[in-house]
């Protein structure tokens, strides 16, 4: 089981915080991709917003640098938003990242959790579906390889061009980009990644985890339908979570950073607001956050995997603005919670 960290770049925006500017926590974004590694973790995710309340909005320059400061641990993004992206572009910076990397940089494809991307570069949320499902289909003809003979409706088409640099050849994947799609839970979302051969990861931030069973089956089912081999199939949840050195610590520590994000979010959507008894049982049995000890979060994954089959679990551990010290415990924690999980499935 691979397990891994995801960030947006939260800011403690809450009236009173003592905050940190954008520059302090792109840095310290880095300092935590360096630790994860240290402690043995296998991903960090690096996500987008135009926001003020987060402090990346190029996802690409950070993912860049976090990788310039480590060896080993994958970088990639949190989601890349396509709709809004030019896949040409976007394929060339990650490719140009994959080079450089030695193959470690990871590209997770979506619709985004937030809109304000559409207006920002000029595109109609009128096209929300079709804008994703035509990028995505730009994005992997460029990584089936030269030249590109391609034609759209939202973009200029393509004839016999050559998009360079290519990616460097890896084993189980070749010389290609590593491309996996993000989804909330639709079920078509799941087929569609299947029949294409690609990853596929769900955003597990509310209900109960164990309901995406069935999603995952109907991945994998249409991955094997579609002829892919095997070894190219891989499902991935990320999740809300924290840990301390106790139950008690985590809970009680998290609990007022969650609920500024859940407000903030239940406010723009029209959402319940959330409060303690919300977040409790969230955080319970099957509950979508998984916060508390290292020996508890393991549990939590391992019951989780009974019901998925995952192969990696992110975790966003910083939600409106966690501070460093906490974030980089939390990340400390996380390594022996590999280790614990690891030891319970036997791998």
């Amino acid at each position: 089981m691979e397990l891994g960290i995801y960030t947006f770049g939260d800011l403690d925006t809450r009236p009173g915080a003592e905050g940190v500017t954008p520059g302090e926590r792109i840095r310290q974004i880095l300092e935590r991709a360096a630790l994860a590694e240290e402690v043995g973790l296998d991903y960090v995710g690096i996500g987008e917003h135009h926001r003020p309340d987060y402090a990346v909005s190029a996802p690409s320059v950070v993912i860049s640098a976090a990788l310039a400061r480590t060896e080993r641990i994958h970088v990639g993004s949190a989601v890349t938003v396509l709709s809004t992206e030019d896949p040409v572009r976007v394929y060339q910076e990650f490719a140009t990242m994959d080079q450089f990397s030695g193959g470690r940089v990871e590209m997770l494809a979506g619709r985004g959790s937030f809109i304000e991307s559409f207006p920002l570069f000029g595109a109609n949320l009128e096209d929300y579906d079709e804008l994703y499902e035509e990028k995505l289909e730009l994005l992997l003809a460029i990584d089936a390889g030269n030249p590109v003979t391609w034609s759209g409706n939202f973009r200029a088409g393509l004839t016999d061009a050559t998009i360079l640099p290519r990616p460097t050849d890896k084993p189980g994947v070749g010389k290609h980009l590593r491309i996996a799609v993000a989804t909330g839970g639709s079920p078509a979302s799941s087929v569609r990644a299947g029949r294409l051969g690609l990853p596929v990861n769900y955003a597990v931030i509310g209900g109960e985890p164990r309901r995406f069973a069935p999603l995952a089956e109907l991945y994998r089912t249409a991955h094997a339908e579609a002829g892919h081999p095997e070894e190219r199939r891989s499902v991935s949840v990320s999740v809300h979570g924290f840990l301390a050195d106790t139950d008690e610590e985590a809970m009680e520590f998290f609990y007022p950073y969650q609920l500024d994000a859940g407000t903030k979010i239940a406010r723009e959507r029209g959402f319940a607001l959330p409060n303690r008894i919300s977040y409790e049982a969230q955080a319970g049995r099957h509950g979508a956050f998984v916060i508390g000890s290292p020996e508890t979060v393991a549990q939590k994954i391992v019951a989780l995997h009974g019901y998925l089959g995952h192969d990696r679990q992110n975790f966003q551990m910083d939600v409106s603005g966690v501070p460093q010290r906490e974030s980089l415990h939390a990340i400390e924690l996380l390594g022996r919670v590999k280790e614990l999980v690891n030891a319970e499935l036997g791998e």
